[in-house]
């Protein structure tokens, strides 16, 4: 069985900063983390691989420093890792984001199972998975649960709904993003630590994966920022002071106050 992991290296939350003039995260001196739900994914290929046998993979897309985050993931103990990175991919969308993904993983000959993360903190998406299925033309199943294997290389996915969950069977192979209540990720022993340390991370540019650079970062993206903005202010607060109950009553007053209008 040959997994693949898509993981991405992403700003913690309060550290967010956009470029002024590009309108695109800029990564560069900010402290960064895994995607969290990108160790879901991780964890997944590994219990795989344990059940099935094979081997995982590790692959991402960003500046040199995600390489971080490559060797923290193997930590957890995947087999291998590669970096994707090229000044020419900056500044992608989700779609070219996907393409090149998509490359790569053909440079590598193709995978059984390719796993992401439900969504990314940063963006929000949750399109990167869907499209690099599109682009490579095989089955995606969204917001997997729980990923049971039914024989004739097929597999049996539940998908995590609203209200419940539905079961789908799909071919392999096939994208497979996945939600934290998949499983519990594992905690990385010290000796994978310092294994994953030493391990050779092979980093791809534009010419590795075989792409035109007019269809990859900015100039390849269908949709760019063109103007970032904080929300107009909502206007007058007011601050209530006293007991609970003179409380409520003066909510629920003014509640119908505002109905009448």
């Amino acid at each position: 069985m040959k997994i693949i992991v898509c993981i991405k290296q992403v700003p913690e939350t309060q550290e967010v900063r956009l470029d002024p003039e590009t309108h695109t995260l800029k990564r560069e001196g900010v402290k960064s983390i895994i995607n969290p739900f990108d160790l879901y994914a991780v964890e997944e290929g590994l219990r795989i691989k344990e059940n099935q046998g094979g081997e995982v993979t590790l692959l991402t897309m960003g500046p040199p420093q995600a390489e971080e985050a490559l060797r923290e993931a193997l930590g957890y103990g995947a087999d291998y890792a590669v970096l994707l990175s090229d000044r020419a991919f900056a500044g992608a969308d989700t779609w070219a984001t996907a393409l090149t993904l998509a490359k790569a993983i053909d440079k590598m000959g193709g995978a059984d199972l390719i796993f992401t993360g439900k969504q990314a903190i940063d963006g929000d998406t949750a399109q990167v998975g869907p499209m690099l299925a599109a682009i490579m033309g095989i089955p995606c199943v969204a917001w997997a649960r729980k990923i049971t294997f039914t024989g004739n290389n097929t597999i049996e996915v539940e998908r995590l709904l609203d209200h419940g969950y539905d079961a789908v069977a799909a071919k392999l192979p096939a994208v497979i993003s996945v939600v934290k209540e998949i499983n519990e990720p594992r905690v990385p022993s010290f000796k994978a630590k310092l294994k994953a340390k030493k391990e050779a991370i092979p980093v791809w540019g534009l010419a590795d994966v075989g792409i035109n650079s007019e269809q990859v970062g900015l100039a390849g993206s269908f949709t760019q920022v063109v103007k970032v903005f904080p929300p107009p202010p909502r206007g007058k607060s007011e601050v209530w002071e006293g007991q609970p109950a003179e409380l409520a009553a003066r909510v629920w007053t003014r509640l119908k106050e505002l109905g009448r209008r």
